[in-house]
């Protein structure tokens, strides 16, 4: 019943189409775009009643997103007084607190169980997507702040959606895990460094600055996400409980005070209040949280996990709408240029990364799951460093076309895979 219902979104799609056609006929540009991203939207909705077609709504929502802020960008930028380009950084964190939830320390024991497929994974990732970033920056001469970002989409690690298209080719998802998990943490380090060396000469680089906002908008959510699980399952010993909480507090801690000595213009008071604000919303919250709904038995963690995987998703879209509309007179200008250039820094890093797995005499599944890694970059840590640079309307463009595109290339990607069964 419910599949019809989507079905039927399909048929209402069609209608604003040609609503859309008769009245571009007619000369009402202003009507037309309105028909144009109803019948999107529809079309998206349509998707969920298609088994063929369900794994693409989200690319789907992603384009209406896109057309949203590109036909209606003033709707987008600001309301009232609030700017909307604020409710980044949080969604962003909103994301990676939910991958913090998936994740455990025992994850990270993958990195001893695989060695050869964890490094060349990682490898990869920091320096073929940086340097073929560079390089396409240099290929199509764009703006100094454009070219920046394409840059930057390759010195961020890689993203959590790679793991969803790992498990869907039946690659090796403990490898995909451990390798995002280790990139992710690596990150901090590396990102500004390579940035500052390959993105330096189109847009200043504060390596410190940036190393606290990754920090601030990876390394803590996640610790979030470590904390909620540590009391929502409530496994480990008493010692082992004050030994962790005892680590993430000193991150937390050591993280602020970084950002206090690195900025003459925080004042003693800010960095405080900057203190106690991360210590409530991502120490005593997810503490707390977790508390409360392990003793909801009307509550499933399968249910939390899936409220925080919807919350992601409509994060990024929300997202996607205010980086298009900031940055509509720029896309405009290079779009399509800047999805060529999106595309072949994709695709270059599926290949690279397959490559080089085969080159290292990994298995199959392992191969997958490295061109994977590799070839998917985390487009909302990449859009929060362009909005910390104050250049979300330029340097934010590539991670606003590089996400939505390669969840496009990885679907499909996860279909050929899919043709090509690994034998046990």
């Amino acid at each position: 019943m419910i599949q019809k219902i989507f079905r039927s979104f399909a048929y209402i799609a069609g209608v604003f189409f040609l609503l859309m056609i008769i009245n571009l006929v007619k000369g009402e540009q202003g009507y037309s775009a309105f028909f144009f991203t109803a019948g999107m939207a529809a079309l998206a909705i349509s998707f969920n009643g298609f088994v063929q077609l369900k794994g693409f709504a989200y690319t789907m929502w992603i384009l209406v997103a896109i057309s949203l802020g590109m036909l209606y960008p003033h709707s987008f930028i600001q309301w009232g007084d609030f700017e909307l380009k604020r409710l980044i950084v949080p969604f962003v964190q909103v994301t990676m607190l939910g991958m913090g939830a998936q994740m455990k320390l025992d994850d990270f024991k993958g990195v001893i169980k695989m060695p050869k497929g964890v490094i060349t994974g990682v490898f990869c990732q920091f320096t073929v997507m940086p340097l073929v970033g560079f390089i396409l920056s240099k290929v199509f001469h764009f703006p100094p702040e454009i070219a920046g970002g394409v840059v930057l989409i390759g010195c961020v690690p890689s993203a959590s959606a790679s793991n969803v298209m790992s498990y869907l080719a039946k690659a090796n998802l403990a490898l995909a895990v451990t390798i995002g998990a280790t990139a992710t943490l690596l990150a901090p380090f590396l990102t500004p460094q390579l940035m500052k060396l390959l993105g330096g000469q189109y847009v200043e680089v504060d390596v410190v600055g940036m190393m606290v906002d990754i920090t601030n908008m990876i390394i803590v959510p996640i610790i979030a996400g470590f904390i909620f699980n540590l009391f929502y399952f409530n496994e480990k010993s008493t010692r082992s409980k004050l030994v962790q909480m005892g680590s993430f507090f000193s991150i937390i801690l050591v993280t602020n005070l970084i950002l206090h000595f690195s900025s003459e213009e925080n004042t003693l008071s800010d960095s405080l209040y900057s203190l106690l604000m991360a210590t409530t919303w991502f120490y005593l919250a997810p503490m707390i949280v977790a508390i409360i709904l392990r003793h909801m038995k009307s509550i499933s963690y399968s249910t939390i996990s899936s409220a925080l995987a919807f919350i992601a998703m409509m994060g990024i879209v929300i997202n996607t709408v205010i980086i298009t509309a900031s940055g509509q007179e720029s896309l405009r200008q290079v779009g399509l240029l800047l999805i060529l250039s999106c595309f072949l820094h994709n695709i270059i890093g599926y290949t690279v990364g397959y490559t080089a797995a085969k080159l290292a005499k990994l298995p199959e599944k392992d191969r997958r799951t490295i061109a994977f890694e590799v070839g998917m970059q985390n487009g909302g840590v990449a859009t929060g460093l362009a909005l910390a640079m104050g250049k979300v309307a330029t340097v934010g463009l590539a991670s606003a076309i590089f996400g939505p595109l390669q969840n496009l290339t990885g679907s499909a990607l996860v279909n050929i895979f899919k043709k090509r069964p690994v034998k046990e």
